[in-house]
């Protein structure tokens, strides 16, 4: 197990030497490691490049199982902690911006007061990312929007507001809201959220087409946009409440609200840690801005 791990430090750090020094152990012992397995294996799995560290066509095919083999060590660990207590365990989560900034913090915070052991890993993504990390047991769980995965079972955790967001001097401030046909005529900045954006759905469902003049992955990197006069968008509210810029955020009427849920392997395969962390969610919905 020792060396599937230092084997997925290399690829994650692409370099034996930052994996060495992740770990704790001398370069050439990574470099053992890494050649003991390709001799059990009877192929050879890494090769390097000017990039860094790639694998072979071989070491591509095999590394999947390679990863689920570690998943499966790391929750065998974890059940055992379970019945020991749990002190200790990893908990790694697919998440959207706004969530990892105004959610997380405060659960993770609290949550570790309780288990203070317990590690987390979070995976930056979107509604189409997440899903597929979940499925490939790259993450435990993830937070999405339940109406981008109709056909999948997504525990509802809590809806929020969507709001408009435009330059400060623009003429539709002063009117105080904002619909959905006002923003058709102006550029839109569009939030990528993969496969589902409910604001796109909104113009959809109101026979409407916006003037999609730019698709940012980021929410802040869109406010930074609209500060200075690059066109107008809509985000949720959730990632409106602590921003330093110079927009005005206006209400969408009739308004518009994004649910957010949770996607999670089955319990079977889902570290324990990560049970009571989404446990630990449910139980602290109230305290979620």
């Amino acid at each position: 197990m020792k060396r599937l791990l230092a084997l997925q430090k290399v690829i994650e750090l692409q370099s034996f030497s930052k994996a060495a020094l992740a770990l704790g152990y001398t370069q050439s012992a990574i470099s053992h490691m890494i050649a003991s397995l390709e001799s059990e294996f009877a192929i050879k799995l890494l090769y390097r490049s000017h990039t860094g560290v790639q694998f072979t066509l071989e070491g591509a095919q095999v590394y999947p199982l390679i990863q689920n083999t570690i998943r499966q060590y790391q929750a065998m660990q974890e059940k055992v902690q379970e019945i020991k207590g749990l002190s200790s365990g990893t908990i790694r989560i697919g998440t959207i911006s706004s969530i990892s900034a105004h959610w997380l913090p405060l659960l993770i915070q609290k949550f570790q007061q309780q288990y203070p052991q317990v590690k987390f890993i979070l995976h930056q993504g979107d509604y189409t990312t997440i899903p597929e990390w979940v499925r490939t047991n790259q993450v435990d769980f993830g937070f999405v929007s339940p109406d981008a995965l109709p056909h999948t079972d997504v525990q509802f955790v809590k809806s929020g507001v969507l709001k408009a967001v435009l330059p400060p001097n623009h003429p539709l401030v002063q009117h105080g809201f904002v619909t959905l046909a006002d923003l058709t005529s102006e550029p839109f900045l569009e939030l990528e959220e993969g496969s589902y954006s409910e604001p796109l759905a909104a113009f959809e469902k109101a026979h409407l087409q916006p003037n999609i003049k730019l698709r940012v992955h980021d929410d802040y990197s869109i406010l930074s946009m609209v500060e200075l006069g690059l066109g107008v968008s809509i985000l949720p509210e959730l990632v409106l409440q602590k921003t330093a810029y110079n927009v005005a955020i206006l209400p969408i009427k009739p308004e518009l609200t994004r649910r957010i849920g949770i996607i999670s392997q089955k319990k079977v395969m889902l570290p324990i840690a990560s049970q009571y962390f989404i446990n630990f969610i449910m139980e602290n919905i109230d305290l979620l801005p």
